[in-house]
């Protein structure tokens, strides 16, 4: 399984800050950028383009897709898609967010539960997971059995709930309905830290409810 997903799956760490209610965070973002030798997604464009350009390489950018708009995952969506030529994808429940840091540039093309997005070789199948926001997504390879999270889903628990157009209640589910009706083998490629697996993940759930947020 994992030859495939290292040929498709490029990885570059970024960091900058995450900035919401009033308050600035050090953040540092995983940046996925998945296809081929030809064609590629670039997703939740964050902090540092010149470095996921160079990553990029020569190879033809079909979309900047964001799993959220948390300023810390598309502080760079702008810039890269005006250099590659590549449109912006985006859930329109995220507008709300997406005019915090962007409120005169729109993203081009909206992204809806079950759309298939294909660059590479790669399907990503979207999964709408609202509740770490109110339209963040996820993107699910099934054939690479690979599925990036975004904030939604992190090595032991859940993405954060505490800050406004969040809610515990609504992730929780997004989590039980969608994500962990996967297969357990399934590769979660997290929006910060480290990667984890479905079937890791699944056992605690209970767990993540009694704790709360």
């Amino acid at each position: 399984m994992n030859g495939p997903i290292d040929s498709a799956v490029g990885h570059v760490v970024t960091s900058g800050t995450f900035n919401l209610d009033g308050g600035s965070f050090d953040v540092d973002n995983n940046v996925w950028i998945v296809g081929d030798d030809s064609e590629v997604f670039v997703i939740d464009a964050a902090h540092d383009a010149v470095a996921i350009a160079a990553a990029v390489g020569d190879r033809r950018v079909k979309a900047i897709v964001c799993t959220h708009a948390h300023d810390d995952h598309v502080n760079q969506a702008p810039a890269l898609a005006d250099r590659f030529g590549a449109p912006i994808l985006l859930n329109p429940a995220e507008m709300v967010l997406w005019d915090m840091t962007w409120p005169d540039r729109k993203p081009d093309q909206e992204l809806a539960d079950g759309q298939v997005l294909s660059a590479g070789g790669v399907d990503l199948r979207v999964l709408q997971t609202p509740g770490h926001s109110p339209g963040s997504s996820c993107l699910y390879a099934p054939e690479l059995g690979v599925v990036f999270t975004g904030d939604t889903l992190f090595q032991g628990g859940p993405g954060a709930t505490g800050r406004s157009y969040s809610s515990f209640d609504t992730i929780i589910e997004s989590i039980r309905t969608t994500l962990l009706t996967l297969p357990g083998d399934t590769q979660v490629r997290t929006g910060h830290g480290d990667s984890t697996k479905i079937g890791d993940e699944a056992p605690h759930l209970e767990e993540w409810i009694r704790n709360g947020s």
